[in-house]
């Protein structure tokens, strides 16, 4: 059986877990937790740099969650393709992915990295940068998902397993509100996912380790 080892609250590991989800694939999930030190150790066995989440097919380490759910979909295919045949499609899905994580996640983890320095080691300036390159993001996403349910085409893709966790915590930081509509209606259908929401479940109980505090929603 593929086990992952993962946590439920990391926003790059929901995105694994929302592609296995979305097609009922089976595996075994390698929490990674201090209640759980041998997973932990393991883990490093595979990749030395301790990031997760990590997928092992009999043996063999997959690194990355972008890698991950383009190696489910190949090698562990189901009924819903994450990255699409035609290759053209598949470019614009795997830029998508690539939006999400550099230019909605950077920013966001800006945020969190810097509550989680000492007060005097705080970085004031890179969070106003920080903050400034999601409102750009926000707005370039807000007329790309004009007219539009999901990233790319009309298929649930890689490109929304990215989205939906990097969306969901960067409101949190930094609110989408009222200003990108589009945006939040996108944000919504997301959540409402069965294979996301399931996602949120699971980190629920994670939520007090949420450095900038979560808000009562979602």
């Amino acid at each position: 059986m593929l086990e992952l080892f993962a946590h439920p609250f990391s926003s790059y590991c929901q995105k694994a877990l929302t592609a296995l989800y979305e097609n009922d694939t089976p595996f075994r999930l390698r929490m990674l937790s201090p209640e759980n030190p041998d997973n932990f150790a393991e883990l490093l066995g595979h990749w030395p740099f301790g990031k997760f989440p990590v997928l092992v097919d009999d043996g063999r380490p997959v690194i990355e969650a972008s890698v991950i759910v383009e190696y489910l979909d190949v090698h562990h295919p189901g009924p819903a393709r994450l990255v699409p045949a035609d290759p053209e499609a598949a470019l614009k899905v795997r830029f998508w992915d690539r939006f999400f994580d550099n230019y909605v996640a950077t920013p966001q983890n800006k945020f969190v990295d810097d509550a989680l320095r000492p007060a005097d080691s705080r970085d004031p300036l890179g969070v106003e940068r920080a903050g400034a390159m999601l409102d750009k993001a926000y707005g370039y996403l807000e007329r790309h998902m004009a007219g539009r349910q999901w990233a790319v085409g009309e298929n649930f893709s890689l490109a929304d397993c990215a989205a939906a966790p990097q969306l969901f915590y960067a409101d949190w930081t930094h609110p989408i509100g009222d200003r990108f509509p589009a945006v939040t209606a996108y944000r919504e259908r997301l959540n409402a996912r069965a294979s996301f929401a399931r996602c949120i479940e699971a980190a629920r109980p994670y939520r007090p380790l949420f450095p900038l505090g979560a808000p009562d929603r979602d």
